[in-house]
């Protein structure tokens, strides 16, 4: 069967690949973002693996994990380190178990907006929505949501949030999963979606690290490499690294690596990334997962710092053959991985699973990933399966509609209202456009996976979707909202050649949209990456927008979309009097709109990336790789540096069609009596010295007895399900010579400086200054502002080193203001916020006393929408 096909019907974060094995490669990071030669492309290697437990927030977790993994056997480890294989359970990943300690499989499950291939879920709206709110309580509560699924279901591991990919390239397939184009915005959503999570004792999972921004040529197969993001230290720093900094300071449970290279290391071995910065440098004390097929080697993986292998398989799935399992077994036995390396794994596993409590009563799953059916095979990738019950059908909805939808009403950005246009009257005769506004004709969830782009868009494509339990569509909620037969819709993307011409009070309301998603699937053309239909509209939308601007005086444009679109065609013209941007609206597409269009609510949304006036906006190095030679790999090199988005914008000086963080309002909004407060002096330009570690478990050294994973009599073993057991473990000696990745050593290194908590060093997150600044409604309805804080680090004449104009660093939403009513807004900058990554020391480098920093607070990064200024040392003004 074809690639497509194959995936569609595995239905797991990956294409099929065949993977092959490689070595992690010696170098160095570049100090700076140009590229000067190849060996700037290499990672630095980084041995052993620092051990986790040291951290206070995880201590009685860890505690009870090593009472545990003290008394395991090898096979038990081993075990719990490895999935069971393809389609060898509910869960589109499990691990093996270890039941005399009241461990079961861990069920592992997509998405970052839904419990993927589920029954009776809620289909939240996905991360760009959610940023696109600029609302941290959202982003908490429909953490929280999202875990009492997860819960309900019996996941122990919900695969998300998205951090990575970042809009690096604006046509990548899968940015619409995270929160938007801005490192802080990223981190922010990242974090409270965490949090949320966390709390309901689900373990998320932060991903993608690092550097996927695009889809295709990813991965490693039998005739290519998976293309190597090239990044320099400082870029890696400052923007890629710092949403899973923010992530592990939340305390996430797990973290899941990218298919792509970096610096031509593959990312689930790469020792720098994993061991050196992860583990070290950021305290990352949960455990670390390959995404889905994307393990590349064993005893060189289980060196560079991965803990468990996902979903277990080798190089070709549904052989029953894995580079861990019984090859881990092996390799501990034979001494070619130490066994502190694979007792520290399993306790990461273990203390992550206590540390979210997941002993107490935490359900098993009770639904199947595989089918919908209530009975089925147990392991349906095994050629013989014992049957039995797979799904119980458990609804986990509760009241998550409410959240949904509040998520994706307060996402939706105004980008143009002419002479008040919106809110429309209930009354107003309307002329309705695109199909877009309608359902899928095949029916609700007739696409695997929404691979496919029929009615209203409600999310991109891949495995970041879930199923929609119910769908009001755009159609159906403006027919009920309507207070007369005044609406016709025409539910096709091609303008009516006979619609009779209309009266000069009739509105023409256009639907479009722009699809993208994961590269398993193709759609229309569309390998994941937008790279057939660019930055335009789906279905001739364009097109369908001028037709009806050319017959009515009156347009308005809604747009569903998984990231910038290109407007230009239709924006200026005279009829044209509102366009709105609704994002990704999950289940809740029709209601969250309707409740801004008749004005029930006034639009609150800001956009989380720049629209372009077009393509060439963008530097070459942003755009989609489109085509790779056989057996060579793609060098993917970051020269833009720090200049992505709305930094690359300013930089070039380029006036984009509407800015980072733009939104109209039905109303407006005064900023008044801003003021800056020190609140913790920046005496010296790095923090205090980190304090010293504190103790990790240890066990014993000696290798374990070979019939440890002696075959059980009594097992009754499944053809291709994954096992740690031998056939002959005690012919097994230390005997093999292993060639070691360059730079492999068993030595400790030395505590980085910019380490000493979760997250870095506490002192970074020290509060420096707070800006204060109060917000009245001017106008003449209720609403909300998003007030977004923005930081000008001096540069060069102060850090020597070059620094983006702009760069947000923090952002609030006020709650809704009645007309003339106020509330004043604080916004805390931390040490970090205004550092910069000094490559040379290895640490983060403030200005000393903010030295030359100027805060800018306003409703977008352009310098139009800024409202107050505030300079360090000096004085605040409003402008």
């Amino acid at each position: 069967m074809s690639t497509a096909m194959f995936c569609n019907m595995i239905g797991v974060d990956s294409q099929f690949s065949y993977v092959m094995i490689s070595l992690l490669l010696p170098g160095y990071f570049a100090a700076d973002h140009h590229r000067r030669d190849d060996a700037e492309a290499y990672s630095p290697p980084y041995y052993p693996t620092p051990p986790g437990g040291w951290i206070s927030e995880w201590s009685a977790a860890y505690a009870k994990a090593q009472a545990v993994v003290s008394n395991m056997t090898l096979a038990e480890k081993v075990n719990l380190t490895t999935g069971t294989g393809m389609y060898m359970g509910p869960c589109v990943g499990q691990t093996g178990s270890a039941l005399r300690f009241g461990i079961p499989n861990l069920c592992l499950q997509d998405s970052p907006l839904g419990i993927r291939n589920s029954d009776h879920n809620t289909a939240f709206p996905p991360g760009v929505t959610v940023g696109a709110t600029w609302d941290k309580d959202l982003m908490y509560q429909r953490g929280v949501e999202l875990g009492e699924e997860a819960r309900g279901k019996g996941v122990n591991v919900l695969l998300g949030p998205v951090v990575g990919p970042m809009f690096r390239k604006p046509l990548g397939g899968r940015g619409w999963e995270g929160f938007g184009a801005d490192p802080t915005l990223q981190a922010i959503g990242g974090a409270m979606t965490i949090q949320g999570m966390q709390s309901t004792g689900a373990i998320a999972c932060l991903k993608h690290y690092i550097g996927n921004e695009q889809e295709m040529y990813r991965e490693t197969t039998a005739l290519t490499q998976g293309y190597s993001s090239n990044i320099d230290d400082r870029t890696l720093h400052e923007l890629y690294l710092w949403p899973f900094a923010e992530g592990v300071r939340a305390g996430v449970g797990s973290v899941m690596t990218a298919y792509n290279d970096v610096n031509r290391s593959a990312s689930s071995q790469n020792s720098m990334l994993i061991n050196g910065i992860l583990k070290d440098e950021l305290g990352f004390q949960g455990f670390v997962m390959t995404d889905w097929l994307a393990q590349q080697g064993g005893v060189s993986s289980a060196l560079a710092g991965l803990d468990m292998a996902m979903p277990g398989d080798g190089r070709i799935p549904l052989l029953g053959t894995a580079y861990w399992g019984s090859e881990l077994s092996t390799a501990i036995l034979n001494g070619t991985v130490p066994l502190d390396r694979l007792n520290d794994m399993v306790t990461r596993i273990v203390a992550t699973w206590y540390q979210m409590g997941q002993d107490k009563d935490y359900p098993l799953p009770n639904f199947s990933t595989n089918t919908l059916d209530k009975t089925g095979p147990l392991y349906p990738g095994a050629l013989f399966s014992p049957t039995g019950v797979v799904n119980q059908f458990v609804d986990v909805q509760g009241n998550h509609n409410i959240t949904a939808h509040a998520i994706a009403r307060d996402a939706i950005t105004l980008l143009k209202n002419e002479n008040g246009t919106l809110p429309l009257k209930r009354s107003a005769s309307l002329k309705v456009f695109g199909t877009d506004a309608g359902p899928n004709k095949s029916g609700l969830n007739s696409c695997s996976d929404m691979g496919c782009d029929q009615g209203v868009l409600t999310m991109g494509w891949g495995s970041g979707t879930s199923r929609l339990p119910s769908l009001v569509t755009p159609q159906e909620a403006i027919a009920n909202v309507t207070t007369s037969n005044t609406t016709t819709f025409y539910l096709t993307d091609s303008f009516p050649a006979n619609l009779a011409t209309p009266s000069p009070s009739d509105i023409a309301v256009v639907f479009i949209n722009a699809d993208s998603g994961e590269n398993y699937i193709t759609v229309e053309s569309n390998p994941g990456d937008r790279t057939n239909a660019g930055f335009n509209a789906w279905h001739n939308g364009n097109a369908l927008v001028q037709a009806a601007a050319a017959k009515f005086s009156t347009v308005v444009v809604v747009i569903h979309t998984v990231g910038p679109i290109l407007l230009e065609s239709f924006i200026d013209l005279p009829s044209v009097k509102a366009v709105l941007i609704a994002h990704l609206p999950g289940q809740a597409a029709g209601y969250s709109l309707t409740d801004i269009l008749y004005g029930d609510t006034s639009p609150s949304g800001h956009l989380p990336y720049t629209i372009p006036t077009s393509a060439s906006n963008y530097p070459s190095s942003m755009n989609i790789i489109t085509s790779q030679p056989l057996f060579s790999q793609i060098q993917d090199w970051f020269d833009e540096g720090l200049y992505i988005d709305y930094r690359y914008f300013l930089k070039a000086n380029i006036t984009p069609r509407y800015p980072f963080g733009y939104g109209l309002s039905y109303t407006t909004f005064k900023y008044s009596s801003p003021a800056l407060t020190t609140v913790t002096e920046l005496s010296t330009g790095f923090p205090a010295a980190r304090s010293s570690k504190a103790s990790v478990p240890t066990y014993p050294t000696t290798i374990p007895d070979p019939n440890e994973v002696a075959w059980p009599s009594t097992l009754d073993r499944i053809w291709r399900y994954l096992y740690p057991y031998l056939d002959d473990p005690e012919k097994i000696t230390n005997t093999t010579t292993y060639s070691y990745p360059s730079g492999y050593s068993t030595t400790p290194q030395p505590a980085p400086r910019a380490g000493g908590g979760q997250g870095g060093n506490p002192a970074l997150f020290d509060t420096a200054f707070e800006v204060a600044v109060t917000v009245t409604n001017a106008g003449r309805r209720s609403g909300r502002a998003v007030v977004q804080l923005y930081v000008q680090l001096p540069g060069e004449a102060v850090l020597g080193v070059d620094t983006p104009q702009r760069q947000l660093r923090a952002f609030a939403k006020t709650g809704t203001l009645a007309p003339g009513a106020s509330e004043v807004v604080k916004l805390s900058v931390t040490r970090k916020d205004l550092s910069i990554w000094d490559v040379a020391v290895q640490d983060w480098r403030v200005p000393v006393a903010g030295d030359g920093v100027v805060f800018w607070v306003g409703e977008s990064v352009a310098e139009g929408d800024l409202k107050v200024k505030c300079v360090v040392g000096g004085s605040c003004e409003v402008l």
